[in-house]
């Protein structure tokens, strides 16, 4: 039996809703839209606030999706609903988002950029593979200029190199040009020192004169393909780069009100053409590609997917194995130890599916426990001494695709508590959490403590490992063909939590 899904997405530049119905298959199709102009970016990005007048246009225009919706027989407490960068640095977002909910009934969501870029490249990825056209095994940059910021994702031989949320955002570009009374000349060059800037860290990730595919999306560069571009499919477009650049140059000499006339745009997306496809030429500029690939698609059809994922186990796995190629390029920058890393988060793994009675977690948990098993020891990059402090560090300034804020906390905490003799309620970072996540911590952080004393000595030798539980004991045994004090030890000094919260001994036979 079909399900309809609807989302509605509140960005810096306009307020946009999708209606999609997923068949029994898992196939969608997309049944309504609409998309209408708010200048909430210009609001925060000037002032720090959102208006009143702004408010009042964004409450209006949601109450028209509530109407449209109520045609298709869908509640407001059905809708996802979701607020990007505007919304995130927004002084006064609490009360704007409780006078939404009290006004139309939608509970908006703000997602952090991060998040984004998992929308992102869950909408690209199914457009391309439904287009037939191509797909993400080749080495491919996706970018999402908007007014708020530049989303990118950086893909080697199929899986993420690096995901990026940039606070590059036109919006923001043309207020500080206008607060500094420059030109045209004046954004470029400060989007190209921006972009040069950032430039060395993204070839670490991914050499750049070996991407084969520029995968661009977004309203402004969708204008561009169909004026410049060739159609590959329904909702795909290729577009030589020679005619992008032609267009590009053509429409920087035309005025908002000339843009609006020639190319029948909202005044609000007339004003930020020009700089949001130079930011895009600018980045391609980096590449060596001669086509650029344009899908139609959006956050809304990302949040659609992600919730098809949920039922669909291929894609589960797919999604699962792009984070942990993220982690992976995470702990080669940092040039962690990855054989005892690796080691640890399969004996995490093993002895969380050993403990899964015990545990009463969802099953993300094990993903959580996996990364932050890889991740724990990535502060020796700074120090030996006190790493677990600089892995909490790192873990929390850094972007891992795929992870949401709350993630990151998990993961950084148990980092930090994977050693250490200081107890970890007395730490305001551990306690102001909510008791849900506090007990996730708890709970992963005494897995690891035991995983990763299995292999103090960091040489992978203790090989064969089963449990045995008994009413106060969990026993581990090994295949015995070494000497396991060294490791009986580092159990005896790391045991301590895992027993303050399951009640079990461990023992290292």
């Amino acid at each position: 039996m079909s399900k309809l899904e609807s989302a509605i997405e509140i960005g810096s530049t306009g307020i946009r809703l999708l209606v999609s119905e997923i068949n029994d298959a898992g196939e969608h199709s997309i049944l309504d839209r609409s998309d209408q102009p708010v200048s909430l970016g210009r609001d925060v990005f000037t002032s720090g606030r959102i208006s009143r007048d702004t408010l009042l246009q964004c409450l209006s225009i949601l109450n028209r999706f509530k109407e449209q919706l109520a045609g298709w027989n869908i509640k407001p407490d059905e809708v996802t609903v979701f607020a990007t960068s505007a919304f995130r640095e927004a002084k006064n977002r609490d009360s704007i988002l409780d006078r939404i909910m009290v006004k139309t009934g939608f509970r908006v969501k703000v997602i952090d950029g991060i998040e984004e870029n998992r929308l992102e490249y869950l909408a690209v990825s199914n457009r391309l593979k439904e287009s037939g056209f191509a797909d993400l095994e080749e080495n491919s940059i996706i970018l999402e200029a908007g007014g708020g910021s530049t989303e990118i994702m950086l893909i080697e031989h199929g899986k993420i190199a690096g995901a990026h949320s940039m606070r590059l955002g036109t919006i923001i570009i043309e207020q500080q040009i206008k607060t500094m009374m420059g030109s045209m000349g004046d954004a470029r060059r400060y989007i190209t020192e921006f972009i040069n800037n950032t430039k060395g860290s993204l070839n670490n990730e991914l050499d750049l004169s070996k991407v084969k595919q520029f995968i661009a999306i977004g309203i402004d560069v969708k204008l561009a393909a169909l004026f410049a571009g060739r159609p590959v499919s329904t909702f795909l477009w290729e577009i030589e780069r020679v005619d992008f650049d032609n267009f590009v140059d053509e429409i920087q000499n035309y005025t908002p009100e000339e843009l609006v006339a020639k190319y029948k745009i909202s005044y609000t997306e007339a004003e930020s053409l020009h700089l949001n496809l130079l930011v895009y030429q600018l980045f391609i500029n980096l590449t060596n590609v001669k086509t650029i690939i344009v899908p139609e698609t959006n956050l809304q059809e990302g949040i659609v997917i992600a919730k098809k994922t949920r039922q669909n186990a291929d894609i589960q796995q797919e999604f699962y194995e792009q984070i942990i190629a993220s982690v992976l390029n995470l702990l080669h920058k940092y040039n962690a130890d990855e054989k005892h890393a690796q080691y640890v988060r399969y004996t995490s793994a093993f002895l969380f599916d050993e403990l899964r009675e015990e545990l009463g977690l969802e099953k993300k948990a094990r993903m959580l426990l996996e990364i932050a098993a890889l991740l724990h020891d990535i502060g020796t990059f700074i120090s030996a001494s006190d790493h677990n402090k600089h892995s909490k560090y790192i873990i929390e300034h850094s972007e891992i695709f795929g992870m949401n804020k709350d993630d990151i906390t998990v993961v950084s905490q148990i980092a930090l508590w994977h050693r250490g003799s200081k107890n970890m309620k007395d730490d305001q970072s551990f306690t102001s959490l909510t008791r849900e996540l506090r007990l996730t911590i708890l709970k992963l952080t005494a897995i690891l403590r035991i995983a990763d004393a299995i292999d103090r000595a960091h040489t992978q030798r203790v090989h064969g490992l089963k449990i045995a539980f008994t009413n106060d004991t969990m026993t581990l045994r090994t295949d015995g063909t070494h000497n396991n004090v060294l490791e009986k030890i580092a159990i005896s000094e790391k045991s301590d939590l895992f027993e303050s919260v399951f009640g079990y001994k461990v023992v290292l036979m």
